[in-house]
């Protein structure tokens, strides 16, 4: 019973947030209030509040999804596999799967999504809590690495740091090429994967090499 419970809430969620979205982009966010989102999803405000804490988490809960992701890849490396490595591979199975993570993804609705984000003061600020705190589980899970140079602990908090944002400067790239420069994400593969490979070498070239 209780899994049907979740399920259901989860349904529910998924129905609020894509209303939101919805309305956002036919609108503008700060065209459209809560109270209109909760009449198209069908609940009451109130309600809408349990499953959200603020307007704009009704867009970018969607990143929260991925605050956890560079740490398992850390953590679930495959014996004799760097931290780097493991990161650049978990990149560039991104790019070919067309992760929206990655940028390189050229779906109308994702692109508008990402212009979205952008364009919205408020969305792009709350974008950067959940980049925090992915920067700092990381960086939980690289100082748990052995192979990490001393200090270990500013090593772990320099180099997660400087991983999210190659991984976030990557992203925007591939998507205001995509957004802006009319590229094809298939277009755009090879020199992605390419790009990745070069900004994954100048991160390794400044930590030691079993990083």
């Amino acid at each position: 019973m209780s899994g049907l419970r979740e399920r259901k809430k989860e349904r529910t969620r998924q129905a609020i947030s894509e209303a939101a979205i919805t309305l956002f982009l036919e609108h503008g966010f700060d065209q459209v209030s809560v109270v209109d989102v909760a009449a198209a999803a069908e609940v009451s405000k109130p309600t809408l509040f349990t499953y959200f804490a603020t307007k704009e988490d009704l867009v970018v809960h969607r990143f929260a999804d991925h605050q956890e992701q560079s740490a398992e890849v850390v953590r679930g490396r495959a014996d004799g596999e760097t931290v780097l490595d493991a990161l650049r591979r978990d990149f560039l199975d991104g790019l070919d799967r067309r992760d929206p993570v990655t940028g390189l993804n050229d779906h109308p609705q994702v692109l508008a999504f990402t212009a979205l984000v952008h364009g919205t003061p408020s969305l792009a600020a709350r974008v950067g809590a959940y980049v925090a705190r992915a920067e700092q589980s990381l960086a939980e899970a690289l100082r748990e690495a052995p192979e990490l140079a001393a200090p270990r602990e500013l090593t772990a908090a320099l180099l997660a740091a400087q991983v999210t944002a190659t991984q976030r400067v990557l992203a925007l790239h591939n998507w205001r090429r995509i957004h802006e420069g009319g590229r094809t994400a298939d277009d755009l593969h090879a020199e992605a994967v390419a790009e990745a490979g070069h900004a994954f070498a100048l991160l390794a070239r400044g930590y030691c090499s079993g990083v």
